[in-house]
């Protein structure tokens, strides 16, 4: 993440790309096959890494709440 880029939200290796984005692409319907067609600038590991980047922020803000 880096402030001047996207406004400071995480992007893939500095492309521009938002991870936000991908994913939202992904949610879609579009396959990572799709979007490597679509932006060869990228590759399947970047597709991945959001895909690992989205589970431990769910991790990190994982809330328990009490049975009732």
């Amino acid at each position: 993440m880096d402030p001047e880029i996207c406004h400071g939200k995480p992007c893939i290796r500095g492309l521009r790309y938002p991870v936000e984005s991908l994913l939202e692409y992904l949610a879609g319907g579009d396959t990572i096959e799709d979007l490597l067609q679509e932006f060869p600038d990228l590759e399947r590991e970047d597709f991945l890494a959001c895909h690992e980047f989205a589970r431990r922020m769910l991790a990190a803000k994982t809330t328990h709440l009490p049975l009732t």
